[in-house]
């Protein structure tokens, strides 16, 4: 069952694509935005890996940290980040512990053929560490701009 806007958002600790961990707690007092998206390296991951190392210097200055988050391992993730110049942070979660509490690591189909993976999802985290919105089933373009644009209300509201 998928987590909904005004849950507690599920604690974590993940390392990022330098290796370093990444936890909820210390995460707690300020707003944060989790991207959960299937596969480093793929045209629609890395656009909106891409549209959010963009963005990186707007969020920057509203102090909302952007985490991206996929079962791909924390070396994967760095040759992604290099090759494409991506400047968030991208979490490593192989054992699918926060997609499976956030509800998102789902069976999908393809070509008639049934497997595990990521429904592409955001989650803006508030100060409070309940999820203040949720965007299910991402469109990658603009989505980026739209989540900002939360982040700048919720941090205006706090």
């Amino acid at each position: 069952m998928p987590i909904s806007a005004g849950e507690p958002c599920p604690t974590f600790s993940l390392p990022d694509d330098h290796g370093a961990v990444v936890a909820s707690d210390q995460l707690l007092g300020k707003p944060f935005v989790l991207y959960f998206y299937p596969k480093d390296d793929t045209s629609g991951c890395t656009l909106e890996a891409i549209e959010f190392t963009r963005l990186k210097s707007d969020f920057d200055a509203i102090g909302v940290p952007v985490f991206g988050v996929s079962p791909d391992p924390v070396k994967k993730h760095g040759k992604f980040r290099d090759k494409h110049e991506l400047t968030v942070r991208l979490l490593s979660d192989e054992e699918k512990t926060l997609l499976s509490a956030f509800g998102i690591w789902v069976e999908k189909s393809m070509y008639g053929r049934k497997y595990m993976g990521v429904e592409r999802t955001t989650a803006l985290v508030a100060a409070d560490g309940t999820v203040a919105r949720l965007w299910p089933k991402v469109k990658v373009p603009g989505h980026a701009e739209e989540v900002l644009e939360a982040a700048r209300q919720l941090s205006v509201a706090t």
